[in-house]
């Protein structure tokens, strides 16, 4: 498996969203959203402060029936941050992101944020070894 900086380098996309602490909950879904992602980064200046999912806003608002519009993120948020580094290889953030039972990890180099990753980009990494490991396998064998 290679390591997570190769995989940011592969994708498509490389902006992370996110908002401050203060923001609502309304303000945070509504970017959501907008940019088709599942979370957030919570942001104190320069520094993560927490993740905002779709699984924060269904399980600490919508469930219990809190006000998404008078709700700040930092009510909500996820803390502390399970997070990875450039050089740690894609095979243990699967296996974080599966004991610990998450679907986002951030990516820090040196405490600053450098990416973020899902579950699916690392799937689709996954996928892609594979399909490449059987294009290999079959070009060996009709040789």
């Amino acid at each position: 498996m290679k390591p997570v900086a190769e995989l940011l380098k592969k994708r498509a996309y490389t902006e992370v969203y996110s908002v401050p602490p203060t923001a609502t909950v309304f303000e945070a879904i509504t970017l959501l959203a907008e940019k088709g992602v599942g979370a957030l980064m919570v942001m104190e200046g320069e520094k993560l402060a927490g993740i905002f999912s779709e699984r924060d806003y269904t399980r600490k608002v919508a469930i219990v029936g809190r006000n998404s519009r008078e709700t700040q993120v930092s009510e909500i948020m996820t803390t502390p941050v399970l997070y990875v580094t450039p050089t740690h290889r894609t095979r243990e953030c699967m296996v974080l992101m599966s004991d610990k039972n998450i679907r986002h990890l951030p990516v820090l180099d040196h405490g600053k944020v450098v990416g973020m990753l899902s579950i699916r980009d690392l799937m689709n990494d996954i996928i892609a070894d594979h399909e490449f490991t059987i294009a290999q396998l079959e070009s060996y064998i009709n040789q």
